[in-house]
This record gives C-alpha cells, sequence and structure tokens, in this order.
C-alpha cells in the first residue's frame, strides 16, 4: 500500500521513515493565506479548523496527478500545523524579527500545537472516501532561556520555517520542558492519528511498511 505525502516538509518525510514508511513526496504549493483568507469571509476561522482546512487542501490539490506517468494508487495525506498562545493562531514567522518576537513571548509559558490531518482514498487511480482529524497537544517553553540563546537559535534560520518559530526534534528541543500530548504531532504529524484515519478504510498501518527504520 503506497502513501502519497501532499507536503515537503522535513519533519514530516523523517517521521514517516523512521516508523518504516517511504511515502511518494507531491508538493501541493497550495496559496496557504489566501486560502484562510476566503474561508474566514464566511465564518471566523479556529486554530484546530484552519489547520483541517489546509490539510484538505493540500490533498486534494495532488488529487489525479500522474507519479512517473502513472495514476496515484494509494492514499493521500495532507498535513498542516499552527501554533496557538492566548488564543492567536501562529503560522510560520519568515522574518528573524517576528521569530525573535515570538520567542520572548511564549518563553517560560505554554501554548498549544494544532496539527491537522487529511487523507483521500485514491486506491486504483480513482478518487473515493476521504477523511480528516486534528491533533492538539500543549508545549511548555523553559523559562530559563536567556536572550542570547535565542538569538542564536534564531541565526540558525530553523524557527524561519516552522509553525511557532520551534521544533523538538532539531535545534529547538532543548528549550522546550515539557509536551502534553502527542509528541509526534508537534512535529507536525501523528502517527497515531494517521493510523486511525487509515483504520477507517479498513488499511492496516504495517501494511504500509516499505522500509526498515533506523
Amino acid at each position: 500500500m503506497r502513501l502519497y505525502l501532499a507536503s515537503t516538509s522535513p519533519a514530516r518525510l523523517a517521521t514517516l521513515r523512521a516508523a518504516g514508511v517511504e511515502p511518494i513526496v507531491l508538493p501541493s504549493e497550495v496559496d496557504e493565506d489566501a486560502a484562510v483568507a476566503a474561508a474566514s469571509l464566511e465564518r471566523p476561522m479556529t486554530a484546530p479548523a484552519m489547520v483541517e482546512l489546509l490539510a484538505r487542501l493540500k490533498a486534494e490539490a495532488v488529487v489525479g496527478r500522474l507519479v512517473d506517468g502513472e495514476p496515484i494508487d494509494g492514499f493521500i495525506l495532507g498535513g498542516d500545523s499552527a501554533f496557538e498562545l492566548d488564543g492567536v493562531t501562529y503560522g510560520k514567522p519568515h522574518l528573524p524579527e517576528v521569530a525573535r518576537e515570538r520567542w520572548l513571548l511564549q518563553r517560560g509559558r505554554t501554548g498549544h500545537l494544532h496539527s491537522g490531518h487529511w487523507v483521500i482514498d485514491h486506491r486504483g487511480g480513482g478518487v473515493g472516501d476521504a477523511s480528516g482529524l486534528v491533533s492538539t497537544s500543549a508545549v511548555t517553553f523553559a523559562d530559563n532561556i536567556s536572550d542570547e540563546e535565542i538569538d542564536a537559535y534564531i541565526a540558525t534560520g530553523e524557527p524561519l520555517k516552522v509553525a511557532g518559530a520551534f521544533t523538538i526534534d532539531s535545534l529547538g528541543g532543548p528549550f522546550v520542558a515539557a509536551i502534553e500530548g502527542d509528541p509526534h504531532a508537534v512535529v507536525g504529524l501523528s502517527l497515531a492519528v494517521v493510523r486511525q484515519l487509515l483504520l477507517g478504510f479498513d488499511v492496516s498501518w504495517p501494511s504500509l511498511w516499505n522500509r526498515q527504520s533506523l
């Protein structure tokens, strides 16, 4: 059983590989800001609703695509993440000054990382049912992070490219004091949630194994 990952996130890819799954990566190229803006015109978007929407749009964007001249035959997985603190939703900061402002705000505090997942049944080249779930985990940051440590971390460029301006599986890990919930969801992809979604299609997780975990 093949899994097609509608995301270019290195963390999502690494998480799947470590769990024995080598997906086929298909960039979705969704205009996330435009999609959220359009949806917000109809109703206010909560952080969980936003990440589920974007996960669905990313998965739908690759439906019907050919891979090496052949139609998709398997399941498409879309994912998106956002960090929420004090009711405010934060995506990727992109700019160093924005990342620094966020770290000064979240240092020593607890926020929530929301990861949306959307799975589309594309077995046999046809489009079948779809299903989605959101996983939320509480993230507490150390209260003794110095300004110098924040500046050094931002200088690496890593926090500019990730939701909430932090990682737990790379350079940002030492600054996270505690996680309540699924740690994989904080990385951006909950293996437990993906397994649960696939079970809804009567597909077992081991049927996706196509590589040896390291």
